[in-house]
């Protein structure tokens, strides 16, 4: 973390509680210190980052500064969710990774064409998960420069 004075908030949408679980002692194991929040499906992902209901106290709701997204959930799926996050100038820039167990190729597909930044297949085990998190780790955390995070909804 070269260049961030403190680690990015990463916002998790994960409908599926022992992935949730699984994803938080993924991070543990990688030794990130990342501020992680889950919501469980695309409506309290838009929520959260348009900071409505439970999600408006910014110090309660920090401003992530990645989404890793699931695309099968409740309610709204990812594929619509990461749809308005695209489409919204005020999100845009949060880079967004699909982490799924879809690997149709026409999910990878019409994710990329929506401005996913990079879908990850689920791995079946905890020790490719923690490869993944530390990949994850070093690729968006170490080695990307990111843009800056914002305070607060535009």
């Amino acid at each position: 973390m070269s260049r961030h004075t403190k680690p990015i908030t990463i916002l998790v949408a994960e409908d599926d509680a022992d992935d949730r679980m699984l994803l938080q002692d993924a991070f543990d194991e990688s030794r990130l210190s990342n501020d992680l929040r889950f919501v469980e499906d695309g409506e309290q992902l838009l929520a959260y980052l348009n900071r409505e209901g439970e999600y408006a106290d910014a110090g309660r709701a920090p401003f992530p500064g990645m989404i890793l997204l699931d695309l099968n959930m409740p309610k709204m799926d990812g594929r619509e969710a990461l749809k308005q996050i695209k489409a919204n100038p005020a999100f845009q820039q949060i880079p967004v990774i699909v982490l799924t167990t879809s690997k149709a190729e026409e999910d990878i597909v019409r994710t990329y064409g929506l401005g996913v930044s990079s879908f990850i297949a689920k791995p079946v085990t905890f020790e490719g998960l923690v490869k993944v998190v530390q990949v994850l780790g070093a690729y968006w955390i170490e080695i990307v420069e990111l843009p800056p995070a914002r305070a607060a909804v535009a």
